[in-house]
């Protein structure tokens, strides 16, 4: 008989108000929310930074996310990055069971989730990935195996020749400064931090093989399929992360 003992993984639950539907694993933090009236909508502010990416590979071939939690990111980008394939390491069979209720899409060609430890994910996909989000936060913060050097190592590794890392990461929490350290001695000391200081968040960006700079005026374009009302909104957020990089600068 084998001694193996699978893990126990919290339960979360869902808050829904007359507005959105929230994913929690306590009554304090929420781990996602959606709108119902736009269920592919980016409604925390983290996540809005998080697809800065854009500024840097404004039309990724492969995405790979570690965390489902709500999937805001995944639909989103799923919605507009219509030729981008997206694979999401998600390792709580009880988040996952909540796809539908988050209008998550179901699995296809260029669209699916994975039960799978996100470090193992990042270390053995079978492709490159233009764009990598890491927003992997479970009922007890964030996971040890998720925010060690061989993770963030593993993560430059899995990444094309100028790819883009994107890191959540709580600026409260025991261990922020380490997880910087660790993530600038992956990417050759250079990262860019954008912090939300309404949420507490602070997202890490950071490039495979080069150091990140500015778009050249007139360079940053609309990606294809991507809506343009969508695209302008994002446009005050954009200004808001090249200050930040002309400031590192």
């Amino acid at each position: 008989m084998s001694d193996y003992i699978a893990p126990r993984h919290a339960k979360p639950f869902v808050y829904l108000t007359s507005k959105t539907k929230a994913l929690h694993f306590s009554i304090t933090e929420i781990q996602s929310r959606m709108e119902l009236r736009q269920p592919d909508a980016l409604n925390l502010e983290y996540t809005r930074t998080m697809m800065g990416f854009l500024l840097f590979q404004p039309a990724p071939a492969n995405v790979g996310m570690v965390g489902l939690g709500g999937g805001s990111l995944a639909k989103f980008c799923y919605r507009h990055l219509a030729t981008a394939r997206i694979s999401i390491a998600e390792i709580n069979p009880h988040v996952i069971a909540l796809r539908d209720e988050f209008s998550v899409p179901p699995d296809g060609e260029r669209f699916k989730v994975l039960q799978t430890d996100g470090a193992e994910f990042v270390r053995s996909f079978p492709m490159h990935f233009d764009v990598l989000l890491i927003d992997g936060y479970d009922s007890k913060g964030l996971p040890k195996a998720l925010s060690t050097q061989r993770f963030y190592d593993d993560c430059f590794h899995a990444l094309t020749a100028g790819g883009i890392m994107v890191v959540n990461l709580h600026s409260d929490h025991s261990g922020y400064e380490q997880h910087i350290d660790r993530i600038k001695r992956s990417f050759s000391g250079d990262i860019l931090l954008v912090e939300d200081r309404h949420g507490g968040n602070s997202i890490a960006f950071a490039q495979k093989h080069q150091p990140l700079t500015a778009p050249s005026a007139g360079s940053l374009r609309r990606p294809p399929l991507f809506d343009d009302a969508i695209w302008k909104s994002f446009q005050g957020l954009f200004a808001k992360i090249l200050s930040a990089l002309e400031e590192k600068n």
